[in-house]
């Protein structure tokens, strides 16, 4: 009987650990000997119905910490499981909304791309991604002028697992082997090789006391996660509505809301879709790149956790009745 009370605890121990995991990963950080620096481990492409979901359990199994860089079509089709992965302590960033050749593409096309996926992760996570890598790692100033627009940091990386390419299990902690402090390893969501290897990953990484950080959006490098502040720690959302429409034109409202935190400031982007124009705006002082409305406060931005504010614009279809797509960052 003695023995059955203990496995009953066991069980119900390990089932509360499940049901904690960002106090099991900030736990782990603080036993772990990271002298010798911090890595980022980064996984594209997701998510991935039941990869993610094995994905996360198997970097909480192993106390690892990573970044997911989403991809804007699938979050928008499953947004629980871009939730779930912030909610096992990971971080998340922006991996354009259908993984194009963005060097092929125009800046209106390339702005479409990265604004849709940073409102479906606002949405999905109630986060502003401050972290974008380019699909393939193919970018240009083209690429980078929009990223900046979009207050987005490019992450890319110094090793490369090569799952993508038919790794195997052995071949990608051999891979992993080579990090080093600051560095970044490109992986993928969707491999059984790559969930296969991340016990080995965090043995190796424990055997040279490197622990696995968060990518920083200054410099684009891994460094502690307390070392500055996490994605969306100072956040804001930015919601659309279209409140009026005739035959020609109709009236689109934008909802502002600040995260948990409070906001000094706020600026939202607003894309249309060519050859749609903007006539009028209320509520805001806007500029213009192309096709991409740039709207900040009148004033004041200063908004306390949950407050919302709202400004205004009429679109001019020409022919042309897609909903904008909107996206709202802080300083």
């Amino acid at each position: 009987m003695f023995r059955s009370a203990l496995v009953l605890a066991a069980a119900f121990l390990g089932a509360a650990a499940m049901t904690l995991p960002t106090t099991a990963n900030a736990e782990a950080d603080a036993l772990a000997d990271c002298s010798a620096g911090y890595v980022g481990l980064t996984y594209d492409d997701g998510p991935n119905g039941a990869t993610t979901t094995a994905l996360l359990n198997a970097l909480r199994s192993s106390g690892l910490r990573a970044t997911f860089f989403n991809i804007g079509s699938k979050v928008a089709q499953n947004p629980g499981l871009a939730r779930s992965q912030v909610d096992a302590g990971m971080w998340v960033g922006n991996h354009s909304w259908s993984h194009p050749h963005l060097t092929q593409l125009g800046s209106a096309q390339i702005t479409s791309e990265l604004s849709q996926t940073q409102q479906a992760l606002q949405q999905a996570v109630g986060q502003t991604p401050r972290l974008f890598r380019p699909p393939y790692g193919e970018t240009n100033a083209t690429v980078r002028a929009v990223e900046a627009q979009l207050g987005l940091t490019e992450v890319l990386w110094s090793v490369d697992s090569q799952d993508w390419n038919g790794a195997s299990t052995s071949q990608i902690v051999a891979a992993a082997a080579n990090l080093r402090d600051g560095g970044v390893i490109l992986m993928h969501d969707g491999y059984q090789t790559t969930i296969n290897a991340i016990p080995q990953i965090a043995a190796n990484l424990a055997s040279r006391n490197l622990c696995a950080g968060m990518i920083s959006p200054t410099t684009g490098r891994a460094v502690a996660p307390g070392d500055t502040p996490p994605p969306g720690s100072a956040s804001c959302t930015a919601t659309y509505r279209t409140t009026q429409q005739w035959g020609d034109r109709f009236n689109g409202e934008v909802t502002i809301r600040a995260g948990a935190s409070a906001i000094t400031s706020w600026t939202s982007t607003v894309t249309l879709t060519a050859p749609q124009r903007v006539s009028t705006t209320w509520n805001g002082t806007p500029s213009w790149n192309g096709n991409v409305m740039t709207m900040r406060p009148n004033g004041n931005g200063s908004l306390a956790p949950g407050a919302s504010t709202t400004f205004g614009f009429t679109v001019m279809t020409n022919g042309q009745w897609a909903t904008p797509a909107v996206a709202c960052r802080t300083p």
